[in-house]
């Protein structure tokens, strides 16, 4: 696997995760697919890069006003904790399985926008 080709999906993703979409449903699949790295590996790396860019995340929008200290720690908390077991249960999944509740999470998330998007699409047609 080339250090090049890592790179540029890695730059891809990044891209793509700061304009809204996550940047590990881009990272993920380049890795397993395209460059043949294991599930557990490509899911490490995803987590592993998140992690810099919330910290940098959210300092830029707490130096901005738009972070409500009140009340963060309900999220915070039960996010860490969520996020340690999650990794501590992938640890002990097959990447087998990995794979397809990654496809069939990728799947519900295409299934919400569409019908996300209906609303919107409607909208349109009503104000004509």
């Amino acid at each position: 696997m080339s250090f090049i080709f890592v790179l540029l999906f890695s730059l891809a993703a990044g891209l793509l995760g700061g304009m809204g979409m996550g940047g590990g449903t881009i990272l993920i699949p380049a890795l397993t697919l395209f460059l043949g790295v294991e599930q557990h590996v490509a899911q490490a790396a995803n987590l592993i890069a998140f992690l810099p860019m919330s910290l940098l995340s959210l300092k830029i929008h707490s130096s901005n006003g738009l972070v409500k200290a009140r009340g963060s720690l309900f999220i915070i908390i039960p996010a860490v904790v969520l996020s340690v077991l999650g990794a501590l249960l992938s640890a002990y999944t097959p990447s087998e399985s990995l794979r397809r509740f990654f496809g069939a999470f990728l799947i519900a998330l295409a299934a919400k926008q569409v019908y996300d998007m209906r609303n919107v699409i409607f909208s349109v047609f009503r104000k004509k």
